[in-house]
């Protein structure tokens, strides 16, 4: 299964309706938001694509009250966890939280196959060592936003465990369409 990881969009509904309809084209069937959406209405670029969308809040929490009352519709595909998140997709362990700190030492404790963060800015892929003695891979997919950063987003294969960083493409026109 693939999956799209975002995170820091910050209000930038076009860079990440782009990031994740490109996600989309390449196979990707879940959206992972590591925190700072900000406004819960970001959201509404993404719910036409029917994808489940799995999002914490991060340092820039914007309205969660609002973001609680969104996931709860029925037929919702949004789901929001709060300040982190221990999922499962695919058979695969999954800790979402939004600084990097804190997700390099959920990494380090060999119970999570993925850990997600965001909140720097700075998109990395690694594989972190395990007190178990194995590894975890940790993604911070950078700013989808393109917030004192070009915007970028990270695929991953869950069946592989393979994963890369993308540039968000837009339209040339595209920027002449929002405000």
């Amino acid at each position: 299964m693939k999956i799209c990881i975002i995170s820091d969009s910050h209000d930038h509904r076009l860079l990440m309706a782009a990031a994740v309809n490109a996600a989309r084209a390449a196979g990707a069937e879940a959206v992972l938001h590591c925190g700072d959406l900000v406004a819960p209405s970001t959201l509404n670029v993404l719910k036409p694509l029917g994808l489940p969308i799995h999002v914490i809040q991060g340092n820039n929490v914007g309205d969660p009250f609002m973001m609680a009352r969104i996931a709860s519709q029925p037929a919702n595909q949004v789901t929001f966890y709060g300040q982190d998140a221990a999922i499962e997709i695919a058979g695969k362990r999954i800790f979402l939280v939004h600084y990097p700190h804190y997700a390099r030492a959920m990494a380090t404790t060999g119970d999570w196959d993925l850990v997600c963060c965001g909140h720097d800015h700075q998109a990395s892929i690694t594989r972190v060592d395990t007190i178990k003695g194995g590894h975890t891979h940790l993604v911070n997919p950078g700013t989808v936003g393109g917030v004192a950063a070009p915007p970028t987003y990270a695929m991953g294969d869950l069946d592989s465990m393979t994963f890369t960083l993308h540039e968000v493409v837009t339209e040339p026109d595209d920027a002449l369409t929002t405000s």
